[in-house]
């Protein structure tokens, strides 16, 4: 998936997030929006996810040479976010198979495998709502990394990762990215975002000069 943004600006009340953006997003590309907590990153995410409506500019979404409708992009994008809860009332499994109602897998990827994947066979029959913070955030990358779709949305994803889940994610991710268009949101975390070859600096778009 192809993006593009045209002098995007989101601002909540007098409080300007960012300006001016101008940025194309090539299919395939691998980025990282980088800067410290609250700069506006994850909203930056959000807008590029179709999620939140920027206050000025233009984005529009590429599939090929087609124009994805804007009602239609939340269709070909798998995020994962600390902000975005889970089915916490379903069991693992049937969490799993929920989502893979409206998020296809990829090929070759089965609901159970996704529990195996992340190393959560063992709490299959257990309702999300009783894991731990680490368990439900291994959960929320391995449903976003394993869907298929061609744009992948991570927001700080080393969030409630000991040293050993971290690496996890990370070979998670260079196995099943294939040629998916990548963003992904960290606080300079290099574990989180190096597999990007792009960065976008988001303090860069607060001055009215940008």
């Amino acid at each position: 998936m192809r993006i593009t943004l045209d002098r995007i600006g989101k601002h909540f009340g007098r409080e300007v997030v960012f300006q001016n953006v101008d940025l194309v997003l090539a299919s395939g590309s691998r980025t990282a929006i980088l800067g410290p907590n609250g700069s506006g990153k994850s909203t930056l995410l959000q807008v590029i996810g179709g999620a939140i409506i920027p206050t000025q500019g233009s984005i529009a979404h590429h599939l090929g040479n087609a124009v994805v409708p804007q009602e239609e992009v939340y269709r070909h994008i798998a995020i994962a976010a600390p902000y975005l809860g889970l089915y916490e009332d379903l069991s693992l499994e049937q969490a799993v198979e929920f989502h893979a109602r409206f998020k296809p897998l990829l090929p070759g990827i089965a609901p159970k495998d996704v529990a195996r994947i992340a190393y959560l066979e063992k709490a299959l029959h257990k309702q999300v709502l009783h894991f731990s913070s680490g368990m439900k955030q291994r959960l929320k990358l391995a449903l976003a990394i394993l869907s298929d779709t061609p744009l992948l949305l991570l927001d700080e994803p080393a969030s409630n990762l000991d040293a050993e889940a971290t690496t996890w994610y990370r070979d998670l991710l260079r196995q099943h990215i294939g040629q998916r268009t990548l963003v992904v949101a960290s606080n300079r975390q290099a574990a989180e975002h190096d597999l990007c070859t792009g960065t976008i600096e988001i303090g860069e778009y607060k001055n009215s000069g940008s």
